[in-house]
């Protein structure tokens, strides 16, 4: 099943933002700071965007407050986990999955911003 077309704008105007806050600032910074400057970049694309969006686990009816929180979503239907570090990790790829897999969301990015070239830090996640 394809992804919407309105949440591959959305996608679209993600990757460009990020290439965008790349271009300005380069590698090296701290993830605060790419975050606050995509949020920025975002909202005057007119996205709405939400941080540290709590994500609750359901396990067998119960809901569990568990502190996990996507560091974006966007318009409501792209999850987007941002990084600054020098190698990535297996690890944040699987934490993304299952951030898709419990909002029952389709798409998500993993961005590291802390590479010399920002296509090769973005990582798109159909479920």
């Amino acid at each position: 099943m394809a992804v919407p077309l309105e949440t591959e704008r959305v996608a679209s105007e993600i990757a460009d933002a990020a290439f965008k806050v790349h271009s300005a600032l380069g590698p090296g910074l701290l993830e605060a700071v790419y975050k606050a400057c995509l949020i920025h970049e975002l909202s005057l694309r007119r996205l709405v965007v939400q941080t540290e969006v709590g994500v609750p686990i359901v396990y067998e009816g119960l809901r569990l407050a568990t502190g996990l929180k996507l560091d974006l979503l966007i318009g409501k239907q792209v999850i987007v986990e941002l990084k600054a570090v020098e190698r990535m990790n297996s690890l944040f790829e699987a934490q993304l999955l299952s951030y898709l897999r419990l909002t029952r969301l389709r798409l998500g990015f993993l961005i590291n911003f802390n590479v010399p070239l920002i296509k090769s830090g973005i990582k798109r996640i159909v479920l």
